[in-house]
């Protein structure tokens, strides 16, 4: 049976996110919580005052906070175990999409067993992994509703991605106050991913009607207050609705998929330390280039939802020009993203990435033929501006 839209993840959105975390924990009966996130969450105010309103409230808690970005799967093998020394019964990651996705790595060995990076077989069983909280505090990634993680893989120095339906929060829960002092760089990365997220899903071999539609109000969504979340950090409407959209946009991965602009993004980040976020934006108009003639009415209306007004005589394959400029300008001059020639990376050098990209899981999911020399086309076009 292909189900086109499936959602197992109980999404909560509070002001009062200490309150929240304990009402869920007591709803579901979990008494001991490992906390996972990076070192400087740990001494973020509000993260302190929900650990202390627990402990007053009676659950032991304990704490993970390893979290780095890109994590290595020893991250992951290092959470295990402290997660078997406290005898923890549940996981509350805080943070990014390195936090969730380490606390589900743990959430997989520690049900299922073995090793993270035997999950990459996609052959392997997954088990269902019950009491991940996932409490975001960046809006990009949509870890926080998505079935996917993203390890480092040392010995190839690879990022693999491990999907797994069975493995999504139980819960998700969603307060704007921990991205108010989100720095710009990150609010402009990780809103650019999310963008990603819902375009590349939209044009995904792997799309249906319904999705679109998630997918376009994400889009919709992210045009109309990114900008205004990068401009001004503590408009709490905006970072709210940024929040929300990257949230959908990461079900969506669940439903629609990405295509070869995270595929550029995992084989160039990995080797050449690009922020993700950054990567997939760079990637997208390459990407629309390449799906235009199979798909222009959904590239036009890509440009429709960035503002784009067309006149009546613009032919599907004008419409789809501007709607890739109108990408560009978003992306650069309304949202301010930095050039790609920052990162000092040759179109010589990118290209030598071809085969490793056309190769990678993702970059199926692209309508029409995927090859090295489609991917050398597209990585030609990485980064380029308006």
């Amino acid at each position: 049976m292909d189900v086109k839209l499936l959602q197992r993840v109980k999404v909560l959105d509070t002001d009062h996110l200490a309150q929240t975390v304990l009402e869920v924990l007591q709803t579901e009966g979990y008494q001991r919580p490992l906390f996972v996130m990076d070192s400087f969450l740990a001494q973020v105010p509000l993260v302190q005052e929900t650990q202390a309103l627990l402990e007053k409230s009676g659950i032991t808690v304990s704490v993970f906070d390893q979290v780095v970005s890109d994590p290595p799967a020893q991250t992951i093998r290092d959470g295990v175990t402290a997660f078997g020394a406290a005898h923890a019964d549940s996981l509350i990651a805080i943070g990014g999409g390195s936090s969730i996705d380490v606390a589900r790595g743990i959430n997989i060995v520690r049900v299922n067993g073995g090793d993270i990076l035997d999950y990459t077989d996609t052959q392997k069983s997954i088990e269902p992994c019950p009491g991940l909280i996932a409490i975001p505090t960046t809006s990009g990634t949509g870890s926080e509703l998505s079935n996917a993680l993203v390890v480092t893989d040392v010995a190839t120095e690879k990022k693999v991605a491990i999907l797994a339906d069975n493995a999504v929060s139980e819960y998700a829960i969603l307060n704007p106050d921990l991205l108010l002092s989100l720095p710009k760089k990150m609010t402009i990365a990780t809103g650019l991913d999310a963008f990603s997220h819902a375009a590349e899903g939209y044009t995904s071999r792997l799309a249906s009607p319904v999705t679109d539609a998630i997918c376009e109000k994400v889009m919709f969504l992210l045009y109309n207050y990114l900008p205004r979340a990068v401009e001004n950090g503590h408009d709490r409407e905006a970072r709210q609705r940024v929040m929300v959209a990257a949230a959908l946009a990461g079900w969506m991965l669940n439903n629609a998929g990405t295509n070869a602009g995270h595929s550029m993004a995992h084989i160039l980040g990995s080797k050449y330390h690009l922020v993700h976020g950054e990567a997939v934006a760079y990637a997208l108009p390459g990407v629309l280039e390449q799906v235009a003639p199979l798909l222009p009415h959904k590239v036009a209306e890509i440009g429709q939802i960035l503002g784009v007004t067309y006149a009546p005589t613009d032919t599907l394959s004008e419409r789809c020009n501007q709607a890739i400029k109108a990408y560009q300008h978003f992306r650069d001059d309304l949202v301010g993203l930095h050039p790609f020639n920052d990162y000092g990376i040759s179109e010589e050098e990118l290209v030598t990435n071809a085969e490793a990209v056309a190769n990678e899981q993702f970059a199926g999911n692209t309508p029409g033929e995927m090859n090295k020399q489609v991917a050398t086309k597209l990585l030609t076009r990485f980064g380029c501006r308006a």
